[in-house]
């Protein structure tokens, strides 16, 4: 798959490099089978522009299914994945200024457990992102931006280690954490929503924790 979006992409990757606004919607079917989806498509953006990336929603790729392992892995800035589906482990590890949303299809069935989200993507999601956005509307796995160091992150609910060993970058949780959040945490900021036992689940060791400020909220 992401040898097909490389090639119908490379017209317009090479024209926005040379400095010609330009822009590309593309659309495929995405099964488990398929990984690393849009590295390589990344990797022609970072060596043309010499790792500068290009301007947001140069290419936008709308992938319908369920994405295998390290789907948006290293993606650089122009290069958005919006899943309609649901994601395997990996998903946007290393992102690098690109932008990974992931969402319900609409013929999903409804969320089966009340006001908690149902879980929409796997482990180690954003592991060492340095820049770029992640928008994920559902829950997911363990260890949640794991070494991000400058990606901006939102997510509704995470299970244990969330932002193990984050040195940078934002993080917002709008559900609950799981154990451990925090370990090892030695730069950037994470939002938590107040739900559950907080004390009881963030880890203290490196963390100072802080009711939110108005400009926070």
């Amino acid at each position: 798959l992401d040898q097909r979006l490389l090639a119908d992409a490379a017209v317009t990757i090479d024209a926005a490099a040379g400095g010609t606004r330009s822009r590309l919607d593309l659309a495929y079917p995405i099964r488990n089978v398929d990984r690393t989806v849009g590295t390589l498509t990344g990797s022609r953006i970072t060596r043309l522009t010499q790792g500068r990336g290009l301007p947001v929603d140069t290419v936008r790729v709308t992938l319908t299914g369920s994405a295998g392992n390290s789907a948006g892995a290293f993606l650089p800035a122009g290069l958005t994945l919006d899943l309609v589906g649901d994601a395997n482990d990996f998903l946007a590890k290393g992102l690098s200024g690109g932008r990974v949303i992931v969402r319900p299809h609409p013929d999903a069935p409804p969320q089966l457990t009340g006001e908690t989200p149902d879980i929409i993507a796997g482990n180690v999601i954003g592991f060492g992102a340095t820049s770029g956005e992640i928008f994920i509307r559902g829950g997911v796995g363990e260890r949640f931006c794991v070494r991000n160091s400058g990606a901006t992150a939102v997510v509704e609910g995470v299970g244990n280690h969330g932002c193990e060993y984050m040195t940078g970058g934002r993080v917002v949780v709008l559900g609950e954490v799981g154990e451990n959040f925090g370990a090892g945490m030695s730069g950037g900021i994470a939002y938590l929503a107040p739900i559950g036992d907080l004390d009881r689940r963030i880890n203290p060791g490196l963390v100072d924790v802080e009711k939110l400020s108005d400009p926070d909220i």
